[in-house]
């Protein structure tokens, strides 16, 4: 009893600690002046950040994924896309213009002060109001939990193998991780370089989710009937064209085209980040309605545990593809080097296209629907012809033993 008493405390602090960290990281930056100027304590800060960020971001998608699948909801990712979008133009809409009026610091506090706020509602909410398939209680030494553990791993590892999932789960994964960013080093040219006040590069992500939010919605009217596989291509195409925007603006072509590197900046600096993310839409929506009932959680959170994972890889291949061709600061002339070869990285998946399937999974649940609701109809229009055909057979014999 007290093992199994312990072991809820762990689980309870942990989670709480999982929600605790942004508040935290940014807290600490908004009210400690050092954490904000010495390095390592600025990178803790930040590090903590992004960790509990991942850890929200995996659990959102896990919710969604059980919560479509038991109320039987298709394509929900595409309303918690929206959802995102909507935030993000809010968010980065706020922080561009407080960049302009007031320190950095009022605005982390302000964060701090949001996350204060949903991690209140966060412990405020139980599981059961969401509707979600609750666990068993661990019996006094603990065995239901650890049961539970080893058969979700074994049917997660089950889901995996098959190709329909580890396919085109391989293709998402290996297409983010193969491209290095260099949005480090194009942020700092823009900075450095080009002189762009940072409330410019914040205005650009407000712009970049309204595209999001728009793209968002056509898929959900009418991109989600095309065929998966070429809708990821011609994304995949978009991407990586998208990366050539950066050589115009390191080139200085815009100015030449009567266009101001303000401008171009607002209305092009964060297309590559919203087609990236936009491609993930169509991946959720087909691992959400491949899972088996009782494993959408764990198959989602892989599938997001595993994006994260290609994204840290493509971070790292970014810093050490700068550190070849010797981007650094105040030297930027390789840049245009460096953006070629995303453009090129960007375009190898598109070698294993075949790897995404052709059709798209809400073509696939509507067409089910179709023939399930006509082979009902089938059924009833049987059983009345049936049932019409005996009772003729009945009014002849008895008019024949009449007659």
């Amino acid at each position: 009893m007290e093992f199994c008493l312990m072991l809820c405390i762990l689980v309870e602090l942990v989670e709480f600690l999982i929600f605790q960290l942004e508040v935290l990281s940014w807290g600490s930056l908004a009210l400690i002046p050092v954490a904000g100027e010495a390095l390592p304590a600025l990178m803790a800060c930040v590090l903590l950040s992004n960790l509990g960020a991942s850890i929200t971001e995996v659990a959102k998608d896990a919710l969604v994924a059980e919560y479509g699948q038991t109320n039987k909801i298709c394509g929900l990712q595409s309303y918690t896309f929206m959802a995102l979008a909507v935030g993000g133009v809010l968010g980065n809409f706020i922080g561009g213009y407080n960049l302009l009026s007031s320190p950095p610091r009022k605005m982390f506090l302000l964060f701090s002060i949001l996350l204060s706020l949903q991690l209140s509602v966060s412990l405020a909410t139980r599981e059961e109001s969401l509707g979600l398939v609750q666990l068993p209680e661990p019996d006094v030494h603990g065995k239901s939990i650890m049961e539970n553990v080893r058969n979700q791993i074994s049917e997660l590892v089950t889901v995996i193998s098959d190709p329909s999932v580890s396919r085109p789960l391989a293709w998402i994964v290996a297409s983010i991780a193969i491209v290095p960013l260099l949005s480090g080093s194009i942020f700092c040219y823009q900075t450095q370089c080009l002189n762009l006040d940072p409330s410019i590069i914040g205005m650009s992500r407000v712009v970049s989710q309204l595209v999001l939010l728009s793209v968002t919605v056509l898929y959900d009217r009418h991109w989600k009937r095309v065929p998966m596989k070429k809708l990821i291509g011609m994304v995949q195409i978009l991407y990586s064209f998208s990366f050539l925007l950066d050589i115009v603006l390191v080139k200085q072509i815009n100015l030449k085209l009567g266009i101001s590197n303000e401008l171009f900046a607002l209305c092009f600096s964060g297309l590559a980040e919203t087609i990236a993310q936009f491609k993930l839409l169509p991946f959720s929506v087909l691992f959400a309605s491949l899972s088996p009932k009782g494993c959408e959680g764990s198959l989602i959170s892989f599938f997001a545990s595993a994006v994260c994972l290609s994204s840290i890889v493509s971070g790292f291949l970014g810093i050490g593809l700068a550190s070849l061709i010797g981007i650094r600061s105040g030297n930027y002339s390789s840049l245009p080097v460096g953006i070629l070869i995303q453009f090129i990285a960007a375009l190898l998946p598109l070698t294993c296209i075949h790897f995404v399937p052709m059709k798209s999974p809400v073509l696939e649940r509507e067409k089910k629907r179709v023939m399930s609701r006509r082979s009902r109809k089938n059924r009833r229009v049987g059983r009345v012809m049936y049932s019409g055909s005996v009772c003729a057979y009945r009014r002849e014999r008895e008019s024949e033993i009449q007659g």
